[in-house]
């Protein structure tokens, strides 16, 4: 691969799928998961959805950090920022995610908290470093992808003695979102696109016992092309009736993922017994914290923060949008008291989410024309 431009060939994707109708066999349905927010954008950005062949769905998962971060995790940063008067730190999609009585980050801003937009951990570091006498909270979530830059934070602050630097860690995992979805009451599938960030990280091992389970799995890149043919993959595997695990992201990840980025997050974090997702509930054995051997520079235990389960909004439906069970449209709030300058639900703030890819491409307003 030399440009992104490759993979975005019009009349290339038009004969993949051509080639996937090909395959189609009468009277079968297929019906696929993404587990990627960046995949959901693509899929709406290039109008994969309306290229490929009736019989094929493709739905929406959870694989938007911020979309399954429940509101008391919001709740609990903005009590950092406000009441314990830190330097918070965090990711630019996340000032704006509503909490409890719509406040978010970005409002206590404007209130007068000090929230900063940072573009990598390495900046809340730099921070710390320049401000001795202020107390720096870097605002960790995401899957396994932003995992191990939090935990190189972690590392450097303790190797630094930088005792005025804490983590407030809400990294999750995706196999457990994965078999959550599975295991409850939704939409049948017969395969999943997996994601390849989170893949260059774990590996494609993790995934196995979902092809046991009898689950076409096929790990994609990010560009149009990467996700038609992984969509003819799983087309394939589902007609074959042998499902397995395929790689088709093999210019940017190998089988075995990170060994190094795998290490440095068990050496610094371990599992939580529990963590609440929105739209799945507590889920056992999902999610990270902070190992007892970092402890000085956990934000939980340093400002011994409570964790208060908050339900959502009232008709807002990210729940159900995040586990595939609604498309964003769907919504009644979809494009009338929830929009991007004015959003309600997660789903409609992050890059990443179902909700904000629909309006921004405007994929419910041809879906609505064509009816």
């Amino acid at each position: 691969m030399k440009y992104a431009s490759e993979f975005r060939d019009g009349a290339l994707a038009r004969k993949v799928c051509a080639a996937i109708a090909a395959e189609c066999q009468d009277g079968c349905a297929y019906t696929f998961m993404e587990f990627c927010g960046g995949h959901t954008h693509t899929i709406a950005r290039y109008g994969l959805e309306q290229m490929l062949p009736e019989a094929i769905r493709l739905v929406h998962g959870p694989g938007c950090p911020v979309c399954v971060l429940p509101v008391g995790r919001i709740d609990s940063a903005l009590e950092l920022a406000r009441d314990h008067g830190v330097i918070l730190c965090t990711y630019g999609d996340m000032v704006r995610v509503p909490g409890s009585h719509r406040d978010s980050l970005l409002k206590a801003k404007a209130a007068g908290a000090d929230v900063r937009m940072v573009w990598s951990t390495l900046d809340a570091l730099k921070i710390a470093r320049e401000t001795p006498d202020r107390q720096v909270v870097f605002f960790g979530i995401g899957f396994e992808t932003t995992t191990p830059p939090s935990a190189m934070a972690l590392k450097m602050a303790k190797a630094e003695n930088l005792n005025n630097f804490s983590v407030f860690c809400n990294h999750v995992m995706t196999p457990p979102a994965m078999r959550a979805v599975l295991d409850g009451e939704g939409l049948p599938l017969q395969g999943i696109i997996a994601p390849g960030h989170v893949s260059t990280v774990i590996g494609t091992g993790p995934y196995q016992e979902f092809a046991d389970r009898g689950q076409a799995i096929v790990v994609s890149g990010f560009e149009p092309l990467d996700l038609l043919q992984s969509v003819h993959r799983l087309v394939r595997q589902v007609n074959e009736a042998a499902p397995r695990v395929e790689n088709a992201y093999g210019r940017a990840l190998p089988d075995d993922g990170n060994a190094k980025a795998r290490a440095v997050i068990a050496e610094t974090m371990t599992v939580r017994e529990g963590f609440e997702w929105r739209g799945l509930g507590r889920l056992p054995d999902s999610a990270l914290r902070i190992a007892d051997a970092y402890a000085d520079f956990d934000a939980e235990r340093r400002f011994a923060l409570p964790y208060r389960a908050v339900p959502d909004p009232k008709s807002c439906e990210c729940a159900d949008i995040v586990r595939g069970l609604k498309r964003p449209e769907e919504c009644k709030l979809f494009g009338t008291a929830c929009t991007p300058d004015a959003p309600i639900g997660s789903c409609m703030v992050s890059g990443e989410g179902a909700c904000a890819a629909h309006w921004l491409y405007g994929r419910h307003r041809r879906t609505a024309a064509a009816e």
